[in-house]
């Protein structure tokens, strides 16, 4: 009867406005609520059929969708560890539960985040969600991991009070050596000089070097020099000897010639491309950059005083961590008080087909769902992704403006359904009333 599918109509037409309402209603609440996507709902009308010359009305059936594709703008803040992404893409986090278990967590992803290291050191969110990264050497470098497959992500822990030593890896020499020692008569007497390094326990350690020119015994400059290397860590042993021969030409005067081997110690091959000689110090290898030859850098020889003046090195001592920021390829960094950084973990940004199929979670969370594809860990931005930006949120996708419209037409059209009830109602009752 079509009078009845009036009514029925009208009733779907309450439901589904009602349900607008409700979308309309938590949109306005999470106007201030960081990393929240607005929910729209969307109506689609119902065909039931008709007969001859009797129509049948279908009503309406409301369907919500969740615009995650959506971003909300960048508001910055001052503290280091507020992420949030700049482009597509979302942050790795799991459940606490998941992270403390020992089990490999579940997958779930944000958009942004206040995160802060809890009592145990594991960064989480005001919504208790921990922030997942792979863990990474203190350069950054990582070994290859699968990128469909969370497997490898762990829980980030940053140990506040645990130090770190740096050690030395690199020494750049720069010094000039005396041209004129190597002319004949001359005094023949070394030049020490001492370069710390750091130990691998944080300990600090030196490298005693001496230059002995070689004295001709013909006229002019032999502009050649023998290096002794000794090291503290080695009980002072001589761990490489050298000799060097400077160019004396018109272009080329004063510049690194030929670096030859002289047997003392465990010396490796000059590197002429790099100008590196590796040594073996006491706990490691090291890299002893004298320059290239020709280069304008590293050792030179020029008729002026002995000046090692450009002497620069890697590593630290022991320091207590000071700062922890996450940098926008995602590399999460800390700060020691001596000036050390060291990378502690890299925050992969996780990517779907369809962002708007994903299931939302409680405290702005989402997990994957067939409607949304299997996920892939990408590079912070790489790929489709975006970059990580520290010091940020995201706000929330909701216009008020416009959620304040939609709620003015939802009331219309509430109103108007429930005056179609009304009027059915009342056409009833003249029915009852004509049978009577």
């Amino acid at each position: 009867m079509s009078i009845s599918s009036a009514m029925n109509a009208g009733v779907s037409g309450l439901t589904a406005n009602s349900s607008r309402l409700g979308t309309i209603s938590d949109n306005i609440a999470n106007a201030s609520t960081f990393g929240y996507k607005r929910v729209e709902t969307a109506f689609n009308s119902l065909v039931v059929g008709q007969g001859a010359g009797l129509y049948t009305a279908g009503g309406v059936r409301a369907s919500t969708v969740r615009s995650v594709s959506q971003d909300g703008a960048i508001v910055t803040t001052s503290n280091a560890l507020d992420l949030a992404m700049t482009g597509r893409g979302m942050l790795p986090v799991t459940t606490l539960n998941d992270a403390t278990s020992g089990n490999a967590p579940s997958l779930m992803m944000t958009r942004t985040g206040a995160f802060r290291p809890d009592a145990s050191g594991l960064l989480r969110n005001e919504s208790g969600l921990v922030l997942m990264g792979w863990p990474t050497a203190g350069d950054g470098t990582m070994p290859l991991v699968a990128r469909d497959t969370a497997a490898a992500l762990q829980p980030i822990r940053i140990e506040a009070n645990r130090p770190e030593g740096d050690p030395t890896t690199q020494v750049m020499l720069g010094a000039n050596l005396p041209a004129t020692q190597t002319l004949p008569g001359s005094s023949g007497a070394p030049l020490p000089l001492k370069v710390e390094y750091f130990g691998n326990l944080g300990t600090s350690e030196s490298l005693d070097i001496t230059f002995t020119p070689d004295l001709p015994g013909t006229p002019g400059m032999s502009n050649s020099w023998v290096v002794e290397i000794r090291d503290s860590a080695s009980d002072n042993a001589m761990i490489s000897t050298f000799r060097v021969t400077f160019d004396d030409s018109q272009t080329g005067g004063g510049a690194l010639a030929t670096v030859e081997d002289l047997g003392g110690g465990a010396f490796a091959d000059y590197d002429p491309a790099t100008g590196a000689i590796p040594l073996a110090v006491g706990g490691g290898d090291m890299e002893l950059v004298i320059g290239v030859p020709g280069g304008s850098s590293g050792l030179k020889q020029l008729a002026a005083s002995f000046s090692p003046s450009n002497i620069t090195k890697n590593g630290s001592p022991v320091g207590q961590l000071v700062g922890v920021e996450v940098d926008a390829q995602g590399f999460v960094k800390a700060t020691y008080d001596t000036g050390f950084v060291k990378a502690l973990y890299r925050i992969p940004v996780v990517d779907v087909p369809n962002p708007n199929g994903l299931i939302a979670m409680e405290g702005q969370a989402f997990k994957t769902s067939p409607d949304s594809g299997g996920f892939f860990l990408w590079d912070a931005g790489d790929g489709p992704t975006g970059a990580i930006a520290g010091y940020a949120r995201e706000a929330s996708t909701t216009d008020i403006a416009q959620e304040l419209t939609h709620l003015i037409t939802t009331q219309r059209a509430y109103s108007s359904n429930a005056k179609i009830i009304q009027t059915v109602d009342e056409m009833l009752q003249e029915t009852t009333n004509i049978k009577r």
